[in-house]
């Protein structure tokens, strides 16, 4: 029930009691019982701080641009309702990005012989651009599994002190959990990329970053993700010093040497 309110703050904070039991799976009787444990009289008191945060984090004018887009009616209705729950977990996202934290990941990140990364389904697109450009900062980033492996295999020859990150969002898919079991016993040190500080009860990550995936479709939302990602890499450049500029230049030489840019042909 705890995970749920902490991965669900704004559906907790909105929806009436009969509805967050059903959500989370357990009885009207466990949710008011569980607000009396925490020293709660009721469970409207008990949801009310959810329902200030949610408040303080969408409230505000929106943009001429988004208001023109509702008017429209239709698809522009939709369009304005992604634009503002964009918007949101972007700034949610990097407004819980906790500076003291980002700081231990580089150190991790950096002092580490090897860095492995993991990712399966929509979060694997997320791994793939974070490796495209973090090894230019961090040239000991290696994206596994690695041809048609499985994590686990291209985790054999690692050794205590290496890093994993692994990048998971609900419902977590059951080979990022196994690769992360698999390198906590191997003494690796894991840090996540997630939506929630509980992903599960059979390890605990060394750090966790926390983005907001809320959407107004099935699917979770990446936008927050992406922010977060992109404020890592940020950090990997800035404190990777000259050697990690030197290795970004000398990609971009290989490139222009190799003509990997299209360029309009002259008088066109």
């Amino acid at each position: 029930m705890a995970k749920y309110i902490i991965d669900h703050p704004s559906d907790f904070g909105l929806d009436p009691v009969r509805e967050t039991a059903r959500k989370a799976g357990v009885s009207t009787y466990t949710l008011i019982r569980l607000a009396e444990r925490m020293g709660f009289s009721t469970f409207d008191e008990l949801r009310e701080p959810f329902r200030h945060a949610l408040v303080s984090t969408t409230g505000g004018d929106q943009p001429l641009w988004m208001e023109s887009l509702e008017e429209a009616g239709g698809l522009g209705r939709i369009q304005a309702e992604a634009s503002r729950n964009t918007l949101s977990i972007v700034q949610r996202s990097l407004e819980h990005l906790d500076p003291a934290r980002l700081q231990r990941v580089i150190d991790l990140l950096l002092n580490a012989e090897a860095v492995y990364l993991t990712a399966v389904r929509a979060s694997y697109a997320m791994a793939f651009y974070l490796h495209y450009v973090g090894r230019m900062a961090l040239p000991s980033l290696q994206l596994i599994p690695r041809h048609m492996n499985s994590a686990i295999d291209d985790l054999h020859t690692a050794r205590e002190g290496d890093v994993m990150i692994a990048i998971t969002l609900t419902p977590y898919s059951r080979e990022t959990i196994e690769a992360c079991q698999f390198a906590r016993r191997k003494g690796l040190k894991l840090v996540l990329i997630s939506d929630s500080e509980i992903v599960s009860p059979d390890f605990r990550a060394d750090e966790t970053l926390v983005a907001s995936v809320l959407s107004t479709h099935h699917f979770g939302c990446y936008a927050g993700m992406m922010a977060v990602i992109e404020t890592l890499l940020a950090m990997l450049v800035a404190q990777g010093g000259e050697a990690a500029q030197g290795r970004i230049q000398s990609y971009e030489t290989l490139r222009q040497e190799n003509n990997a840019y299209w360029v309009a042909p002259k008088g066109s």
